[in-house]
């Protein structure tokens, strides 16, 4: 059976709008999920959202959901880099943020499915949620450290 959802929960010591900006931000996105060059974001549902992460080549994602600062989803491919996100090759990523009352920082939780409903052979699907859930920690810590230790 493959493995549908991901998910990982922070807490990040600082406001949600802060959070949101480095979650949005071309910049940041760019240096926190990316190369280190700025992405390229429509940020609007069906906007485009392009990674470049070097050795993995550039990915597209679709975004689905943009409510400030909330809620961000995209829809990236989990097929050949540069293939366009569709109903069969994609997962979606959605990161939620809400206000954490005892510590008045953010916690971002962020959650990434549909592994289960790749068109990929059952172990390549296996796989990708694998790499992902492995990478996820990283990318998130960086998020966390970008955001608490950058002025707005």
């Amino acid at each position: 059976m493959i493995p549908d959802t991901i998910e990982r929960a922070i807490l990040i010591n600082a406001p949600r709008e802060r959070v949101w900006s480095v979650l949005s931000e071309p910049a940041f996105l760019g240096r926190w999920f990316g190369n280190g060059e700025p992405v390229k974001i429509d940020l609007r549902p069906g906007g485009l959202l392009v990674f470049d992460h070097g050795i993995h080549g550039v990915i597209p994602a679709r975004i689905q959901t943009v409510e400030p600062p909330r809620v961000l989803s995209w829809r990236w491919s989990q097929g050949a880099a540069g293939e366009e996100p569709d109903d069969s090759n994609a997962t979606l990523v959605e990161f939620t943020l809400t206000e954490d009352g005892s510590t008045g920082g953010t916690r971002l939780t962020m959650v990434e499915s549909g592994f289960a409903h790749l068109g990929l052979p059952t172990d390549e699907a296996t796989d990708r949620h694998r790499a992902n859930s492995r990478n996820w920690p990283g990318k998130l810590d960086q998020l966390r450290a970008d955001s608490e230790q950058t002025t707005a």
